[in-house]
């Protein structure tokens, strides 16, 4: 068993359920056995060995400046990192104890500016689990704080796609499941598949109503629930378990969470995580934020300006009152460019007040951070100027700062110029912080402290003419302390009362009871200049933490300038209008463009019109001719709109929505069991339950992973029930055109097509959009532009002609005998070409021909009767022998399937059904 440093290493990691201990030992923190081996290979440090009781264990040591990028880096990675510092017992020995437990959810010092978010999730006591009940069993209670801020919100979500629609949102560092959420595999399996943060298992005890309720109550205030209208017990257990878990990581930071935010359904539009991904809100596809809409309209100078715009952009508004107000001062800031290019010149040297902020509170704020709340602070003067006495004096965006309290701005801002050196050093004991002036006692050893030092820089002068010295100099370092250096050719020439301390090649090293003296002086009074300027220092950021509600306020005023004036930018630069808020049920749209498309390519504007009488449009027309492009751009208007942002368009009437729903295409995911069909339906499942007749649904295909009948029943079902029961206003576009009859029908339901101009076999997609269907698709266009073979594209024009004829059709080099290739070979029975008939209606080939009377048999096949009148039995009696084939459990659901009537069954009931089906075919 080992002893000494390792075997107190491994005690404390016995203690912390952390994945590595960082140990101070003296200058350097060290990494033993497993935990050295780990940082060894995640950080690319060298690995020694250390011996203890006879054994040799690995290790690895960072310098201790050095350690909180070598933390960080390994809680970018995922791990959980404990830290333990050295201390003095009373016997003068050196002990160990865990100070800190830094994780993904609690790291103040982050590598980027974003957002990072510490969740808790609860559930009720008797909810059901993954293994007797659904995964989207509610209601939840969640809890998000950032540390770096101090931000902290509540709120409860009634079921799992709502917890995942806001996990997404915030995109968590780590999450806290509760009790009962921690059990449940199927939902946690989800949230990992969402997120790249952490789960980590707390303390159940944290999650208690009682403890939580106490502990939030100590944290804001006996009447907070009460007066900020929190009052789900869900909600106060998440956000008791996320103060719990704060503390007891120490990351100190509890002092800087100065309000807590109550948030609810009603407050916010909701777009879930799908949603979030297909409008590619702040990342592509492909994952990267080159190309989003954050990343196009984001002309932020600061880092919480920046936080708060993509705030806006993933939670839009529902309340009309903020959405007009921020509508307002974009409005004022657009139109005033020059106010507003000075007021972008000053936010560009704010610093970020509210994560320095946090940094006071934790203590780990040095003297430079301090600094920069200095020169923040002396900002705000200069923003008012900015502000007042031009076209946005009377606009919303003045009022913005006149919710800081400027006074006290102004007082802390002096008190921290009179306090600190303009240039500090980063050590915070070494001397250095403050200013002269600032406190008596501290000045008094300072003028002490430069008077032995210059007795000091004297002496090397003094001792040359008192002596008559050649060489003489006078220096300082760790191993000798200071001394009196004398060339070797005149070290023979010193007094008698210089002590020879050291030989080097070229001189000698001398030490007299004077200079050993001043040195003994020079040391106390160094020691004594750092320790009460650390502890003045200290005294300082203390009332500076004080204030942290004070920083909060300020900064996010900056952010709400910043973010503010970056809408104005971008709306200034792309000519974007002002969208026309109503609580009607519409989206009037003149000229539209999409806002990041527009940016990269010569956009084709369109109109879009969606109300009480033409709520639902079908959208026809060519693959790449811009459907897809049209229905998003409607959707992110509306998005828009409802963050406070102007939007691309001539005029814009826009009705708020509650919700934004999407299903524009899905990808295969196999490691989940779900197929791109499965995915599709899933979808278009949460889509048909979660719309209401106040949201918008953009659906691009649905029904096209499956068989040609099966995804026509789907895509017809579903319009009818949107159109019938849900009545959101609705875009769906399709390549099934025997939707677009559904407009002689369904009242609300109107067709539009992307034009096409068709002249001499040559066809160009216009991307304009016109009323009424359209009943091609120029799919095989496509795939001549996509670079498809000449022979293939031919081909595919030559069958689908006889396709839209109802024509046989030949299948070439069909023969089983085999052949050249060269399309020439005999088939079975020594001829060159095999014809069979394509039956339209079942699609599938109907059987083998070779005359030319093959299209007779063709059609008489489809009305289930041969050549010569008889009635049909070869394609029954083949079918039979295929389901006698198959198991019983394929059987059975073919039977089921037969037996289903696709017109009165109600879509949410078929979606189901065939969810059932797949699951059992699988």
């Amino acid at each position: 068993m080992a002893t000494g440093i390792v075997g107190e290493f491994l005690d404390l990691k016995a203690e912390t359920d952390a994945d590595v201990l960082a140990m101070q030992c003296g200058d350097f923190y060290e990494f033993f056995a497993d935990d050295a081996e780990l940082v060894a290979d995640e950080l690319d440090l060298s690995i020694s060995q250390k011996s203890s009781h006879g054994s040799s264990y690995p290790m690895a040591g960072v310098p201790l400046s050095e350690l909180t990028p070598y933390v960080n880096a390994l809680v970018e990675r995922g791990y959980r990192v404990a830290v333990a510092d050295q201390y003095e017992t009373e016997g003068g020995d050196h002990a160990r104890e865990i100070v800190r437990v830094v994780t993904p959810g609690t790291v103040l010092e982050t590598s980027d500016d974003d957002a990072r978010y510490l969740a808790a999730v609860v559930r009720e006591e008797d909810g059901r689990g993954a293994a007797d009940g659904p995964a989207d069993d509610g209601p939840y209670g969640l809890a998000f704080a950032d540390v770096t801020t101090g931000r902290f919100l509540a709120t409860t979500v009634d079921d799992g796609g709502d917890l995942r629609a806001e996990l997404y949102r915030f995109d968590p560092a780590e999450v806290l499941p509760g009790p009962q959420v921690r059990n449940d595999d199927g939902l946690l399996g989800a949230v990992r598949e969402d997120l790249s943060g952490r789960v980590t298992a707390f303390d159940a005890e944290a999650f208690a109503a009682g403890r939580a309720e106490h502990a939030v109550r100590e944290q804001f205030g006996r009447e907070t629930t009460d007066s900020v209208g929190l009052d789900s017990t869900l909600a106060v257990r998440a956000a008791g378990a996320v103060l719990s878990y704060v503390e007891e990581t120490g990351a100190g930071v509890l002092a800087s969470m100065t309000r807590l935010t109550a948030y609810g359904a009603d407050d916010r539009v909701d777009v879930d995580a799908t949603t979030q991904r297909n409008l590619e809100i702040t990342e592509t596809m492909r994952g990267d934020a080159d190309g989003s809409l954050f990343d196009t309209v984001d002309h932020t100078l600061t880092a919480a300006g920046g936080r708060l715009l993509r705030e806006w952009l993933t939670r839009p508004r529902r309340d009309r009152e903020t959405l007009d107000d921020r509508l307002d001062a974009v409005e004022a800031l657009a139109s005033a460019a020059l106010a507003r290019d000075r007021l972008r010149e000053v936010l560009g040297d704010a610093y970020d007040l509210e994560r320095l902020a946090a940094r006071t509170t934790s203590g780990s704020a040095g003297a430079r951070e301090l600094l920069s709340i200095r020169d923040t602070l002396a900002l705000l003067p200069a923003l008012a100027d900015a502000l007042d006495d031009t076209a946005l004096a009377d606009s919303p965006a003045a009022a913005v700062l006149g919710r800081v309290d400027r006074d006290r701005a102004a007082a802390l801002r002096e008190e921290l110029a009179d306090a600190l050196a303009e240039d500090p050093p980063k050590a915070k004991t070494s001397g250095g912080l403050l200013k002269r002036g600032y406190d008596d006692e501290l000045d008094d050893l300072i003028d002490r402290h430069e008077g032995v030092n210059s007795w000091l820089d004297g002496l090397a002068e003094r001792e040359k003419r008192e002596h008559g010295l050649s060489h003489v100099t006078v220096d300082r370092n760790k191993t000798d302390g200071y001394y009196i250096q004398v060339g070797k050719s005149v070290a023979d020439q010193v007094p008698e009362h210089y002590r020879e301390i050291k030989t080097l090649k070229n001189s000698k090293r001398f030490v007299t009871d004077e200079l050993a003296e001043k040195e003994r002086e020079v040391l106390r009074l160094e020691e004594a200049r750092g320790e009460l300027e650390y502890e003045l220092f200290e005294e300082l950021r203390e009332r500076v933490a004080e204030r942290a509600e004070l920083l909060q306020d300020a900064g996010r005023a900056i952010a709400e300038l910043d973010a503010l004036a970056s809408l104005a930018t971008h709306a200034a630069r792309r000519d974007w209008t002002r969208p026309e808020l109503t609580t009607e049920r519409r989206l009037d749209v003149e000229a539209g463009r999409h806002p990041v498309v527009e940016g990269t390519t010569d956009f084709v504007p369109n109109d879009l019109r969606l109300d009480a009488d033409r709520g639902f449009l079908i959208v026809t027309g060519p693959n790449m001719s811009g459907k897809s492009t049209y229905m998003r751009q409607a959707a992110l208007i509306q998005l828009l709109a409802q963050a406070g942002s102007f939007v691309p368009a001539r005029a814009a009437e826009v009705g708020l929505v509650d919700g934004i729903y999407t299903r524009v295409g899905a990808l295969d995911e196999l490691a989940q069991g779900r197929s791109t069909f499965m995915v599709e339906m899933q979808e278009l499942s949460n889509i048909l339950h979660s719309a209401t007749a106040d949201s918008l649904v953009i659906l691009d295909e649905v029904g096209r992973g499956t068989a040609t009948y099966d995804g026509i029943s789907i895509a017809w079902a579903a319009t009818e029930y949107l159109h019938n029961e849900v009545r959101a206003r609705t875009l769906f576009a399709t390549h099934y055109h025997e939707l677009t009859t559904l407009a002689d029908h369904l009242p609300r339901v109107e067709n539009v097509h992307v034009a096409v101009d068709e002249r001499d076999g040559e066809v160009t997609f216009l991307r304009t959009v016109r009323d009424g269907p359209t009943n091609r698709s120029y799919g095989v266009h496509v795939a001549d532009l996509a670079g498809v073979p000449d022979p293939v594209v031919s081909r595919a024009d030559e069958v689908l002609d006889r396709l839209r004829e109802e024509k046989a059709i030949e299948a070439r080099g069909g023969s089983r005998g085999g052949g050249s290739g060269d399309g020439e070979s005999p088939g079975v029975d020594g001829g060159g070409t095999q014809q069979v008939v394509f039956d339209l209606s079942s699609g599938s080939f109907a059987g083998d021909g070779a005359s030319d009377s093959g299209r007779e048999t063709g059609s008489a096949s489809r009305n289930g009767t041969a050549a010569d009148g008889s009635e049909s039995t070869t394609r029954a009696t083949e079918s039979d022998a295929a389901t006698a084939r198959l198991d019983a459990e394929t059987r059975a659901v073919i039977e089921e399937l037969s037996d289903v009537d696709v017109a009165e069954t109600p879509p949410v009931e078929l979606l189901s059904r065939v969810q059932e089906w797949q699951e059992r075919l699988d």
